[in-house]
C-alpha cells in the first residue's frame, strides 16, 4: 500500500522484506520476549544503518518512544480499528459456552476477556493471520480474537463472525493505522512520504499514542483506546485494565480542536492517560 501510494507520486520503490524478532519468536507471549519493539527493532536498525529509506509499520506494534534520529513522517488512512471475534462454534463472544477456549496473544485481550467473561479460558495463540486461522480451524480453540484491519486488508472479511464494538471492547491504541518511519535527517524521503499523510488519522493516532505514553504503555500493559475526529471535534475513550481483568479505569472526553490540532490532540490524550495513573498504580506498579 505504501509503495503503491509513492509510485503514484512518481517515486520508484523497492520493497526490502525483513524478518523481525516478533516474527521469529512464536512460543510465548510477546511480553515475555521484550514487547512491542520486537516488531520494529530490525526495521529501525536498518533505517539507522541506511540500508533502507523508510519502514512501514502496523502502528499498534510501535512503541510509544522512537529511537533517536527517527520519526513517523506519515500515516495512511486508518482501517477498521475494532477487534474481530472468530468462531465456528458460537455467533458471538457472549454466546460462547462456559469454559470455551479463546485464542489470543495479547495481554489487553486477555484482560478484557477476564473482565467480560471470566468463565472462559484465554489460550496463547501466536503467529501471522494465516497461522492463527489454521490453528483455529484445526479445532485447538473454540474462538479467536484478531484485529479487523488485518483480516480486511488480507481479503478475509468472511472469517469475521462478529465485530467487537468499542463501547464494550476497545482495540489497541493506533490499531488499524499504518505508519511510515524515516530518518529525521533524510529530507528527500521525508518530502515524498509526508505527501502521503492522512491528517485525520495522524491526529487521532497522536491522541491515542499520547494516552499510551502517559501510562508507560508496553506489551505488558493492558490498554485500549480509540479517538475519532468529526470535523474539528475529537472524541476519545481509553481504558487501562488490571492484567487479571479484576479492575479497570477509563477516560472519556469530547473536545473541539483549534490551532495546532495534532499538538492539541496529543496533549489531551496525555492528560487523559495521566488522569488514570492514580487508580491504575496499585495493580500496574506505575
Amino acid at each position: 500500500m505504501a509503495r503503491a501510494a509513492l509510485e503514484a507520486l512518481g517515486v520508484a520503490c523497492e520493497v526490502v522484506t525483513l524478518t523481525t524478532s516478533g516474527d521469529r519468536f512464536q512460543s510465548a507471549p510477546l511480553a515475555d520476549a521484550g514487547g512491542k519493539g520486537l516488531f520494529t527493532k530490525e526495521l529501525e536498525e536498518a533505517l539507522l544503518a541506511g540500508t533502507i529509506d523508510l519502514a512501514v509499520h502496523s502502528m499498534k506494534d510501535v512503541p510509544a518512544v522512537l529511537p533517536k534520529g527517527l520519526m513517523l513522517a506519515a500515516f495512511l488512512p486508518r482501517a477498521d480499528p475494532r477487534d474481530a471475534f472468530l468462531s465456528a462454534k458460537a455467533p458471538s463472544l457472549a454466546a460462547l459456552p462456559s469454559g470455551a477456549r479463546v485464542g489470543t496473544s495479547s495481554v489487553r485481550r486477555t484482560a478484557q476477556l477476564a473482565r467480560l467473561r471470566p468463565d472462559l479460558q484465554s489460550v496463547l495463540l501466536r503467529g501471522n493471520v494465516d497461522t492463527r486461522l489454521t490453528k483455529l480451524d484445526a479445532g485447538g480453540f473454540d474462538a479467536a480474537i484478531l484485529a479487523c484491519a488485518g483480516l480486511l486488508r488480507l481479503g478475509l472479511s468472511n472469517r469475521i463472525t462478529a465485530v467487537l464494538e468499542p463501547a464494550d471492547w476497545l482495540g489497541a491504541p493506533a490499531q488499524g493505522a499504518i505508519g511510515i518511519e524515516v530518518r529525521t535527517t533524510d529530507a528527500n524521503t521525508r518530502h515524498w512520504v509526508e505527501k502521503l499523510n492522512h491528517a485525520p488519522t495522524a491526529i487521532t493516532i497522536a491522541c491515542e499514542r499520547a494516552f499510551l505514553a502517559a501510562l508507560d504503555g508496553s506489551c505488558r500493559t493492558p490498554i485500549g483506546a480509540l479517538a475519532t475526529l468529526d470535523g474539528a471535534t475529537l472524541r476519545f475513550h481509553g481504558e487501562i485494565l488490571a492484567p487479571d481483568g479484576s479492575d479497570h479505569a477509563e477516560a472519556r472526553f469530547e473536545a473541539v480542536l483549534s490551532g495546532d490540532m495534532l499538538e492539541n490532540a496529543g496533549r489531551l490524550g496525555h492528560e487523559a492517560g495521566h488522569s488514570l495513573r492514580p487508580k491504575a498504580a496499585p495493580w500496574l506498579d506505575l
